[in-house]
């Protein structure tokens, strides 16, 4: 999750200097390039069919289209960041519904009060960044991204648990690069400025995010219950917070500190 957590600060740098979906194309076009280039270098072994391709797809076009494409253009429209983290800080709660709706899994009680704590741990987090106004046109696309991650999540852990890390990040980001171009062509103008602050965002977003973190992420749903990975999504507004008290001397309140240790003890309890 610290990982994750830099992908709001990744917006932060580039996003000045690139409209939102522009930004996300070239960054899935370079991931797809790279990948491409990882898998055949080591042989790695390809979905053996085309339903697999497809539910590999689908959940790339949730978990990333979605997700990312709602995140960066709420940022972009004027949407805080914290209130963007809050808004998809939501996802384990639902998530916990899903899980035991469409995969059986049993959620104690203990799990419930784990991520009831979390988000309000979360919401303490954030709550000195919540005096921005905002229009209902920037707070959509992150209500898309929460649904996004939400339905992404509990659908490649019901369809696709098992696939090549390597190709089957080509098989998600190859229709989420598609559909993101599409969209692009049609709102978009292709605006990019190549200025170092820019190039340095890309680069770490494709090589730490998409290569790096979203790897894992798979590996995680594969290997985990949706509940225990849900959960960690909490940690992801504590760890921003302190990488951007960090890097920008973003000011910590008392109550974002509290809130941090609640939102990790709801986590502990939820993944017990």
């Amino acid at each position: 999750m610290l990982l994750w957590s830099t992908g709001f600060i990744g917006a932060k740098f580039g996003l000045p200097h690139a409209e939102p979906l522009t930004f996300l194309l070239i960054r899935y076009l370079l991931v797809l390039a790279l990948m491409s280039l990882i898998a055949l270098a080591m042989r790695a072994p390809w979905p053996r069919d085309a339903r697999q391709w497809f539910h590999i797809g689908v959940s790339g076009l949730l978990v990333h289209g979605v997700y990312l494409g709602g995140v960066f253009m709420s940022i972009s429209k004027g949407l805080p960041a914290g209130v963007a983290s809050l808004v998809v800080g939501i996802q384990p709660l639902l998530t916990a519904v899903g899980a035991g709706w469409l995969l059986n899994e049993a959620v104690l009680r203990r799990q419930w009060f784990g991520l009831v704590l979390g988000f309000v741990g979360v919401a303490m987090v954030v709550s000195g960044k919540l005096g921005s106004t905002f229009g209902l046109d920037a707070l959509w696309p992150a209500l898309a991204a929460l649904a996004g991650i939400t339905v992404g999540t509990l659908y490649q852990k019901r369809f696709c648990t098992k696939f090549d890390w390597r190709t089957g990040a080509i098989a998600q980001f190859l229709p989420t690069a598609v559909i993101t171009g599409i969209v692009v062509s049609l709102t978009e103008s292709f605006r990019v400025e190549w200025v170092p602050d820019f190039i340095f965002a890309m680069g770490w977003l494709v090589l730490v995010l998409s290569l790096g973190a979203v790897s894992l992420l798979n590996y995680l749903i594969r290997h985990g219950s949706a509940v225990n990975l849900a959960s960690l999504f909490y940690l992801v507004p504590p760890c921003t917070a302190l990488i951007a008290w960090l890097l920008f001397d973003e000011r910590l309140a008392g109550v974002a500190l509290i809130g941090m240790a609640i939102a990790v003890w709801g986590v502990y309890l939820a993944r017990k």
